[in-house]
C-alpha cells in the first residue's frame, strides 16, 4: 500500500473579525476562487446565489458579509454562499449511536485543507473545515454532532454545497430534530447523507437535488441512498462492504475505521481514507485518528498546532 505524508493543522478564528480567519482564507484563495461555476461569475449568477443565501439562511448572512469584507478579495462573498461551486464528491462512511459520531473522511489528499477549527460565528462549533469556512464534520456547544458521506448519484441541480449546509446546522440548531427539520427547506446542489447525533436521537438524512430529505433506515451511511447500488459502483466504492462492515463496528470500534474495508487505501480516483473522527458532542470534545496516533481537541481546551501523519499504513 502506498504511504503518503498528509499535513493536518488545528486554528481558532473567534467570529471572524480579527483577521486570523482572513489570514488562513487568502492564503487559499487562488486555488478556492478557481471552484466557482460559469455562472457564478455573471452577475445574474452572482445575484441569484446572493438571494438564495439570504432566504434560506439568513441567521448567516451577516457572518458571511463579516467574513467576505476581511477576506476582500473579488466575487468572495459569491464563493462563500457555496452556492456556484463546482460539484465534487468524496467517499466516506459514517454511524451514530448513543450520542456518539464515528466517521472516516475519504478523498484525494490535495483536494482536502486538513484544517480542524474552533469558531465561534453564531456560536462555539469544532470542526473540520473545508472551502474556507464549510464543515465536513463537527459538532457544536449544544451537544449536536453532523458529517457528510456523498449520496454516490451523479445529479447535480441548482442548491447549495453541502459544506455549507453542515455549517448552517451547527450554527442553528440544537437538536437532531431541530436540524432534520431545517433540512426540508434547504437545496441541495448534490445527492449527500447527513448522519446527525444529539444526547437523545441519531439519524442519517439522504438528501439531493432531485429529492425531499428522506431518514434512513439506520442511522449510518457510506455512499449509497434508498436506490440499487450497480455491480460497478460497488467494485470502485465498495460502499454497501463498508456500510456492512460500520453497521457491524458501531461507534465504538476505532479499531475497525483504521483496516479494510472502512479504512481505504488509493482508490481508482485517488481517494483514500484521510483521517477518522469520533465526535462526543455531549462532553464537547472530539479525537481524530489515525493509524498509530491520535488528537484530541473540546472546547474545553482546543490546542491549536499542526501534525503531519502518514495515510496508507493500515492497521
Amino acid at each position: 500500500m502506498r504511504q503518503q505524508d498528509k499535513a493536518f493543522r488545528a486554528i481558532e478564528v473567534g467570529d471572524g473579525g480579527d483577521g486570523r480567519w482572513a489570514a488562513y482564507a487568502r492564503a487559499l484563495w487562488q486555488e478556492m476562487e478557481g471552484l466557482l461555476t460559469v455562472e457564478g461569475r455573471t452577475p445574474q449568477g452572482a445575484h441569484r446565489v446572493r438571494a438564495l443565501f439570504r432566504a434560506h439562511m439568513p441567521e448567516l448572512v451577516p457572518v458571511l458579509d463579516r467574513l467576505a469584507r476581511q477576506l476582500d478579495r473579488p466575487q468572495a462573498d459569491v464563493f462563500l454562499t457555496h452556492a456556484a461551486l463546482r460539484p465534487f464528491s468524496q467517499a466516506c462512511t459514517q454511524i451514530g449511536q448513543n450520542g456518539t459520531l464515528l466517521r472516516n473522511y475519504d478523498l484525494p489528499p490535495d483536494q482536502c485543507e486538513g484544517t480542524i477549527v474552533s469558531s465561534h460565528f453564531l456560536r462555539p462549533v469544532i470542526g473540520v473545515q473545508d472551502m474556507l469556512w464549510g464543515l465536513l464534520d463537527g459538532m457544536n456547544d449544544a451537544g449536536l454532532a453532523v458529517s457528510l458521506t456523498w449520496g454516490g448519484r451523479f445529479v447535480y441541480g441548482r442548491g447549495f454545497a453541502i459544506l455549507i449546509v453542515v455549517r448552517y446546522l451547527l450554527e442553528t440548531c440544537d437538536t437532531v430534530d431541530e436540524a432534520v427539520g431545517r433540512l426540508r427547506s434547504l437545496p441541495v446542489a448534490v445527492p449527500q447523507n447527513l448522519t446527525l447525533v444529539d444526547p437523545r436521537k441519531a439519524v442519517t438524512v439522504f438528501v439531493g437535488p432531485d429529492m425531499s430529505p428522506t431518514v434512513a433506515p439506520e442511522a449510518c451511511a457510506a455512499n449509497h441512498q434508498h436506490l440499487p447500488v450497480t455491480d460497478e459502483q460497488e467494485r470502485v466504492l465498495r460502499t454497501q462492504e463498508r456500510l456492512r462492515a460500520i453497521r457491524a463496528a458501531g461507534t465504538d470500534d476505532v479499531a475497525a475505521m483504521l483496516k479494510p474495508p472502512l479504512y481505504r487505501p488509493v482508490d481508482e480516483q485517488g481517494s483514500r481514507t484521510l483521517y477518522t473522527a469520533r465526535y462526543r458532542p455531549v462532553e464537547g470534545r472530539v479525537t481524530y485518528y489515525w493509524p498509530g496516533e491520535s488528537w484530541q481537541q473540546s472546547f474545553g481546551d482546543f490546542t491549536p498546532g499542526s501534525r503531519t501523519v502518514t495515510l496508507g499504513q493500515a492497521n
